[in-house]
């Protein structure tokens, strides 16, 4: 979606929408279009909108209203968000190919602004690559928005916004892509490629030298792929030198059949998602480079398939891990943990990062939780804890705190081994947070993320459409603008 700040609307934009409070008409509206949303039952609540047509000048116009909601409610800048987004989601395929959005009689800040001008941006993104027959009344039409009457100071935060809606984009688009389009090596490629020129230090080990570090757990996921693995490791150096960077390590099983354990054929077409962890990673580390966010900050994704091949592992393996833990494999499809203990090891020892946040699409235990509506936050940290659920309001990208204790570290307790990958049917959400906690080292602040609920949804929401949801990227790029740029 192109966006331009304009003092007018231009001649070429089709349809005018004016953002308005609730109980709160323009003032200059005509009285037909006045008494059309009376008569509509539209009161400027968040999210209507109210579509009528009026003569001006000696001309018809379409005209549009989207409501905020009251004024003086709490949180206009969500308000804001869910109004312009509103106004997308009903005209992206209406034919109309430009828009102007009015500010206004809106009465919003520079920052409430340009988050609507976000989320307008975002409700925007479509995937039909592969739509070759898609009617002509049902492909997007729209393609720009212009940006009239919005507060001083909008259009300079919209710079950052930009490159954050590009983040969301990119992690949205690896989501969504076929497994036989995105595997580990496609995955770097594709990010080599979007990458290049931003900034990002971008390094790749393989298999010879992770086979070389150690790395049995992840390798052992992976060595029923022909597809090999990848660790793939975005560096971004925008802070003060020397100064210990954040990482963000993600979950980055290209698709899963659940190997030798492997899972029921109905839906399983839906695990081409399962490294919706290290897409929100990548997507975020573009974003960071993207608005020169002034902090250090490294990615690491752990890349694999988990296959189902005659070299596959098998349940009741025994691997050695990065950390030298050994592992045995209860189950091979609870894979993302083998994946992720050797990617902690390894930005620990190689990095020392300040703090840890992982992201995976771990278990179906934590949908069981919390349906789709909040992410899981285990942590170690009470601070990193508070950041991270600060970050997650403030964004969208919500999370609930989990609980962590010795009694479910006795779950995964293993009779031959120093651990099992799965505990008892109870608690699996847990037991998988309690697993990777003992590969943190040092006690370093850590938390992990189980985005299996919210990374891909069944229903549109606020600024996506069915689909991938993009989750995880405003959270972590809010989390180092809070935490590490002031």
């Amino acid at each position: 979606m192109h966006i331009q700040f304009l003092d007018a609307a231009t001649p070429s934009a089709g349809l005018l929408v004016s953002l308005v409070n609730q109980d709160a008409l323009p003032a200059a509206i005509e009285p037909v279009l006045a008494e059309g949303a009376r008569r509509s039952r539209f009161a400027g609540k968040v999210g209507q909108v109210f579509e009528g047509f009026a003569e001006r000048e000696g001309k018809v116009v379409r005209v549009a209203l989207a409501g905020l909601g009251a004024a003086d409610a709490a949180d206009r800048a969500e308000a804001a968000e869910k109004g312009a987004a509103a106004v997308v989601a009903r005209y992206l395929v209406s034919g109309e190919t430009s828009l102007a959005l009015d500010f206004t009689d809106a009465g919003l800040t520079a920052e409430e602004a340009s988050r609507a001008v976000l989320a307008a941006s975002l409700r925007s993104w479509r995937h039909d690559v592969y739509r070759t027959k898609l009617p002509e009344d049902a492909r997007p039409s729209l393609t720009t928005i212009e940006v009239i009457g919005a507060p001083e100071g909008t259009e300079t935060l919209w710079s950052g916004e930009a490159a954050l809606a590009e983040g969301v984009a990119f992690t949205r688009e690896l989501v969504t892509e076929p497994a036989n389009i995105i595997y580990p090596e496609s995955f770097v490629a594709r990010c080599q490629a979007r990458m290049a020129d931003t900034g990002l230090k971008i390094r790749v080990l393989g298999v010879e030298e992770m086979t070389a570090l150690g790395m049995g757990a992840l390798l052992g996921v992976a060595q029923g792929s022909v597809k090999p693995a990848q660790l793939l490791v975005m560096e971004w150096n925008g802070g003060a030198e020397g100064q210990a960077p954040v990482a963000f390590v993600g979950k980055g099983v290209c698709f899963d059949t659940g190997g030798i354990s492997i899972k029921p054929a109905a839906g399983m077409e839906d695990m081409k998602w399962d490294m919706g962890g290290a897409g929100a990673v990548a997507g975020a580390m573009l974003a960071l480079a993207k608005r020169g966010a002034k902090a250090n900050v490294v990615g690491v994704c752990g890349l694999v398939e988990n296959m189902p091949d005659g070299n596959a592992q098998r349940p009741g393996d025994v691997v050695t891990s990065m950390s030298g833990q050994t592992i045995e494999v209860i189950n091979t499809d609870a894979e993302g943990r083998l994946v992720l203990c050797d990617a902690l090891t390894w930005v620990q020892r190689e990095y020392k990062p300040a703090r840890i946040i992982d992201l995976a699409t771990l278990t179906g235990a934590i949908i069981l939780s919390l349906a789709h509506e909040y992410a899981g936050l285990f942590t170690n940290d009470d601070t990193l804890a508070a950041d991270l659920t600060a970050a997650g309001n403030a964004s969208g990208d919500r999370l609930w705190r989990m609980p962590m204790g010795p009694a479910y570290d006795k779950m995964i307790d293993s009779p031959i081994a120093d651990i099992k990958n799965v505990g008892p049917r109870w608690g699996g959400s847990i037991t998988a947070a309690q697993f990777l906690q003992r590969f943190i080292e040092n006690g370093t602040p850590w938390a992990h993320l189980d985005i299996a609920g919210t990374v891909w949804t069944d229903k549109p929401g606020a600024t996506w459409d069915k689909g991938a949801s993009g989750f995880g990227v405003r959270l972590l790029d809010r989390l180092v603008r809070d935490t590490l740029e002031g």
